[in-house]
């Protein structure tokens, strides 16, 4: 017997579509909670390309976007470890992710990544 669970993701738009507030929920545990931002990426075998849905409120501050946008790379690096056993490749990953910390000034030169 095959399990389910669902994840829904609310957008509360402006006149223009712009996301104003964005709520989660999740499993049978009934997760819920507030984000300023969700990206969801999507495979489509048959087309053989990935789909996008990133959406991020007027609230998100740019300094908070390239936090996010660096954490969601480091955990694209653990996921090619993890998937595909490529060391190597997530290590290419995770060094980019450190360099662009530096560059969004995330990290300072002295600091080593975590």
């Amino acid at each position: 017997m095959s399990k389910q669970s669902e994840i829904v993701v609310t957008v509360d738009l402006d006149e223009n579509n712009v996301p104003q507030h964005i709520k989660w929920s999740s499993g049978a545990d009934k997760q819920q909670g507030d984000c300023k931002t969700f990206f969801m990426s999507l495979w489509d075998e048959k087309e053989k390309n990935t789909m996008h849905l990133h959406l991020w409120t007027k609230q998100m501050l740019v300094d908070e976007m390239k936090q996010f946008i660096h954490q969601s790379l480091l955990g694209y690096a653990d996921t090619v470890k993890r998937a595909t056993g490529e060391e190597n490749l997530s290590t290419m990953l995770s060094d980019f992710c450190h360099e662009f910390a530096l560059k969004a000034g995330i990290l300072k030169n002295a600091e080593q990544p975590k």
